[in-house]
């Protein structure tokens, strides 16, 4: 059964790469998008906080944006049937960070790969070797425009149970990082140039003090600015009210980067 997921999973990787006339080809500016299924609408409302949070006309805004998601990415599983659940839950992570800017796209994305679980880096999620761990992942490489996802997660970031943690944000925030040629936790492509030392200096600091167990921003943040500026939009996207009160200098930086205020929501 490993061996059968593994050949499944290059095959899709191998396909992706060859070129997206295979899979899902990007809409053109000449092809008319097509509105919102009703039934994605109401997935919205039921699984989304962010989306119920807003006004009539940004809850448009909002849906069409889905809609150009869904239309133009190619979302498919391994060792599993992707349903619509899924699909609203991917586009509603890609589209939550980028909401503040109206002409955004990912030009670097054409597929997302959704697994049951969390895998290992040989792309496996059975097996007794305890190196399941990833959640999500940013392809590199030969897996340059994928994106891989654990379902498990994918979904409880959109519970109510999920604090200040949302995977599907996560790596699209990365993705976002990536859009500029290097993931480095300075997104140049959403902050002016002017903006870019102040933010360097802020994540330093703030990383020290997790260093030292003095924030309660995710350890994990400590990793690299990459990993910094994934998880603090985690932390904006689903608890901008206590990132505000307990982190408003680092608030005001990313609801700058992202255009966005979502405590005053």
């Amino acid at each position: 059964m490993t061996s059968f997921i593994v050949v499944a999973v290059i095959v899709i990787l191998l396909l992706a790469f060859i070129g997206v006339k295979l899979f899902g080809k990007k809409r053109s500016a000449e092809t008319p998008l097509q509105p919102l299924d009703s039934n994605y609408k109401q997935l919205l409302t039921e699984h989304v906080p962010y989306f119920q949070k807003l006004d009539e006309p940004e809850k448009q805004k909002f849906e069409g944006m889905i809609a150009g998601f869904i239309q133009s990415i190619r979302i498919e599983g391994v060792g599993l049937e992707v349903d619509d659940v899924d699909r609203v839950l991917v586009a509603a992570s890609a589209v939550i960070p980028i909401f503040g800017y109206n002409e955004w796209r990912y030009n670097n994305l054409t597929n997302v790969i959704l697994y049951p679980d969390a895998f290992n880096n040989d792309f496996q999620f059975e097996g007794e070797d305890g190196s399941r761990n990833i959640m999500g992942m940013v392809g590199s490489g030969f897996m340059n425009g994928q994106m891989l996802l654990s379902r498990a997660a994918l979904r409880n970031g959109f519970s109510s149970s999920s604090g200040k943690q949302n995977t599907g944000i996560h790596e699209f925030v990365h993705l976002l990082d990536k859009s500029d040629g290097a993931t480095d936790g300075v997104p140049e492509n959403l902050l002016p140039h002017e903006y870019a030392a102040p933010w360097l200096k802020m994540m330093h600091q703030e990383i020290n003090r997790i260093e030292k167990g003095k924030s309660d921003i995710n350890p994990y943040a400590a990793t690299n600015e990459a990993e910094f500026l994934a998880v603090a939009a985690e932390y904006f996207f689903e608890k901008p009210e206590q990132l505000q009160n307990k982190h408003p200098e680092l608030y005001q930086q990313l609801s700058r980067l992202f255009a966005q205020d979502p405590a005053a929501e």
